[in-house]
């Protein structure tokens, strides 16, 4: 109830301001219905529930012809996946550098800046530009939403136009805010201490063809956590290190589109288990996926993603004996095969529905929880059907 009072608020505070040619505003509605099966990744026990909600506006204010002020708040509710909340997604000053030249373009964005590098990640807060309610949880792991979507910091994007092709370079350093929910992902349950990320700094390169059928893409992260315990805590001080190469692609045609996203990342922490833990691990993984058009309204998904917690253990053997058995195998990978449905019934409105099958649950709950094995069995599933509406 409170949400919807706040909502109302806003659109009323927005549709007085935009009266004024300088400020425009969009927002969205989406509710749906969702289930995991034999896994506590959306839901407990099995349960069908409508914690599927997601509602936001967005709005852009121009200061002058190249500086403007840009930010979106939102409302989620996406089962165990995220944490369920308000949140305010991004937050940014816009400046346009003028007069380049030789067909360049650049922005310079400062403040809690949208992620660019990869292909959904600028725009995975919003429901009507995702092909699925759940993304591949390779790359865009629910667990980390609110880490992967933005920073706090600046972003620098830079784009040439060329006679042939387009170039998009961009560049950003910043750091999220790390709530509970996601330090207990990073550290267990029993961490009751402050975990901080330090730092990101990313860098990503696209190029397309002047016809724009194609996009690919290389991206790179670097990142710090440092970890402060509690007076009272099962984990001691320490740091991790996370660094992710990607490779992107895309191919548009008219009535079918490839995507697909390729990653490697290294993940080394030292001391909060011990003082002397010191461990280093390199995950693998990606997806790819394909969409065709049926026809205007009418569009159908295939997709599969996979990724492996330790390349070196693929099958999660390793993992489970180094555990005595606590953490079974199939929590070192996790495989899954997705179909999907787009309807737009109307203008502005869209009934979206998708399907998984999964095997393996390595992103389903923290492999440091006591009751890990309790989380998912080996196979398990998960679909949902949500209704949505934009303006």
């Amino acid at each position: 109830m409170k949400v919807l009072v706040c909502f109302s608020l806003l659109v009323s505070s927005f549709t007085a301001l935009s009266a004024q040619s300088d400020f425009s505003w969009h927002g969205y509605v989406s509710q749906g219905l969702t289930q995991s099966r034999d896994s506590s990744f959306i839901t407990d026990n099995n349960a069908v529930t409508a914690e599927l909600t997601e509602i936001g506006i967005n709005g852009l204010y121009r200061l002058s012809e190249n500086l403007s002020i840009a930010g979106q708040i939102n409302y989620l509710d996406g089962g165990n996946r995220f944490e369920q909340g308000t949140r305010l997604d991004y937050l940014f000053v816009d400046w346009k550098i003028p007069d380049l030249g030789a067909g360049w373009q650049a922005h310079i964005h400062a403040g809690r800046f949208k992620n660019r590098h990869w292909l959904y990640s600028v725009t995975r807060d919003v429901p009507q530009t995702r092909y699925t309610a759940v993304l591949p949880q390779s790359v865009y792991f629910d667990g980390f939403r609110d880490i992967a979507l933005g920073s706090n910091g600046v972003l620098t994007s830079f784009t040439h136009f060329g006679e042939n092709n387009i170039w998009e370079i961009n560049w950003s350093y910043g750091r999220s805010h790390i709530n509970d929910a996601q330090r207990n992902f990073l550290l267990g349950e029993e961490a009751n201490g402050k975990a901080k990320q330090d730092f990101v700094h990313q860098a990503s390169v696209f190029w397309q063809p002047s016809s724009m059928t194609w996009k690919v893409g290389v991206s790179w992260l670097n990142s710090d956590f440092s970890y402060t315990p509690a007076a009272q805590d099962n984990r001691l001080a320490g740091n991790a290190n996370i660094e992710r190469f990607m490779l992107s692609a895309q191919y548009f045609a008219e009535q079918w589109e490839f995507s697909m996203e390729l990653l490697s990342e290294t993940q080394h922490s030292k001391g909060l288990f011990a003082p002397d833990f010191d461990q280093k691990r390199r995950g693998q993984g990606g997806f790819v996926q394909l969409r065709y058009l049926f026809n205007s309204e009418l569009s159908g998904l295939v997709g599969y993603d996979t990724y492996d917690n330790d390349r070196n253990d693929r099958d999660g053997k390793l993992l489970e004996q180094s555990t005595g058995g606590a953490v079974p195998a199939y929590f070192g990978y996790q495989d899954t095969t997705t179909i999907g449905l787009r309807w737009d019934i109307a203008p502005k409105w869209r009934l979206q529905g998708e399907y998984h099958w999964v095997e393996g649950a390595t992103r389903v709950v923290s492999l440091l929880n006591l009751n890990v094995a309790e989380q998912a069995d080996k196979n398990w599933d998960m679909w949902s059907l949500q209704l949505m509406y934009w303006w």
